[in-house]
């Protein structure tokens, strides 16, 4: 790995052959590695629901809630 961090203009021929093997060797490994496609590999989603028309009211009550609950605090320390 060395070899091709540090690629300077006075490498031997060895060291140039050298270079040249190990990166077939990296590209070859690149290409025999079994890369999961997408598609085959996908069970983590078997099972799953896509979200409804309704999910927008859900996200109402919960701001409803958080605007709520932040205004009996400030009420709540206004009155001391």
């Amino acid at each position: 790995m060395a070899l091709f961090i540090r690629q300077d203009d006075n490498r031997s021929e060895f060291q140039s052959r050298l270079a040249a093997e190990l990166q077939a060797k990296a590209k070859e490994r690149a290409k025999l590695a079994d890369r999961p496609d997408g598609v085959d590999d996908s069970q983590y989603i078997k099972g799953t629901k896509t979200t409804t028309s309704l999910a927008w009211v859900w996200i109402a009550i919960i701001l409803l809630a958080v605007g709520i609950s932040i205004w009996l605090m400030i009420v709540g320390l206004a009155q001391r």
